[in-house]
């Protein structure tokens, strides 16, 4: 249990998820020219589970520290997984990841795509040990890589097929898929903020600068609701606008995503304690879960 908790297994599976549902539900039921086979598709999950894990490993090792303050409950790397076993893990897990990301794009005939891999990897290694550290830039860094597991479906099954027939259509589906990926960046991006609040103590000990740190818990509250603004209005609008036709999508929306975020922006109004910040952090990663199961709707959402 020790070693799925290090990997962050349940964040593992919501990748997986997503990929699935972006392919199976949503590209091959609508006629998506696709590039991947389902054995394909597994290697490409595999392929970003591996790397992300491996990201996972290697930021616990980093944050032991700050761990140790915010969260001593929950250490593992020294305590239970010695921190030389959790970094042979690391080179594994990359190893494999990037390995199968070569394998892929040699599949779909796309040697280059292999790059993003290696970059993916790069960008989780400088994360751990030097972006986080920065203000903002860690977690915007981090917030696109979470896109980047959404884009790169797109990325491997529409791309390869493009024809100067099919491109119109093939470039609409990657669009629905960018746009699902701002959605997890900008979700994520707020519970990388909240993260940062409620781990204020241990992250100021270790010399971190991030946000809370430079402005303030306050002032970083008040930045974090202004900031759940956005996405609560830009869906609020996308519904209204959208799926108005489509009343299953409309109350799915509505209690699923709207109500949530409109939860979240109110407790980060007057969000002041850990365990308040917890709250919210938890919240937002039901409304990206809810998010990208909406991915589930587009049956009803295309026949309108």
């Amino acid at each position: 249990m020790n070693f799925l908790n290090l990997i962050r297994w349940k964040n593992l599976l919501m990748i997986a998820l997503v990929q699935l549902l972006i392919k199976y539900a949503f590209l091959e039921p609508f006629g998506a020219q696709t590039s991947l086979t389902s054995l394909g598709m597994v290697l490409l999950i595999l392929a970003t589970i591996f790397i992300a894990a491996a990201g996972n490993i290697i930021n616990d090792i980093y944050d032991v520290e700050t761990d140790f303050v915010n969260k001593p409950n929950k250490l593992i790397i020294g305590k239970s997984i010695s921190e030389k076993t959790a970094y042979n893990l690391f080179i594994a897990f990359n190893v494999i990841g990037v390995g199968l990301g070569f394998y892929i794009s040699h599949l779909v005939d796309k040697s280059p795509f292999f790059s993003i891999f290696v970059v993916i990897s790069a960008l989780l290694y400088v994360y751990a040990t030097y972006l986080k550290r920065t203000l903002l830039i860690g977690n915007i860094v981090i917030s696109l890589l979470v896109a980047l597991s959404i884009i790169i479906v797109g990325v491997f099954e529409l791309l390869p097929a493009i024809t100067p027939q099919n491109q119109p259509l093939q470039l609409a589906f990657f669009k629905v898929i960018f746009n699902y990926a701002i959605f997890a960046f900008v979700i994520n991006l707020l519970r990388e903020i909240t993260k940062d609040i409620e781990d204020i103590d241990g992250d100021h000990k270790a010399g971190m600068n991030t946000l809370p740190i430079a402005i303030g818990r306050e002032r970083a509250t008040k930045v974090l609701f202004i900031l759940s603004l956005i996405p609560l209005f830009i869906i609020t609008l996308y519904t209204i606008n959208e799926l108005y036709k489509n009343l299953i999508a409309v109350i799915y929306f509505l209690l699923f995503i709207i109500g949530p975020l409109l939860y979240i922006s109110i407790k980060a109004f007057s969000a002041k304690t850990k365990k308040e910040h917890r709250h919210i952090s938890n919240m937002l990663k039901l409304v990206m879960l809810f998010g990208m199961l909406s991915l589930l709707l587009y049956t009803f959402i295309l026949k309108k």
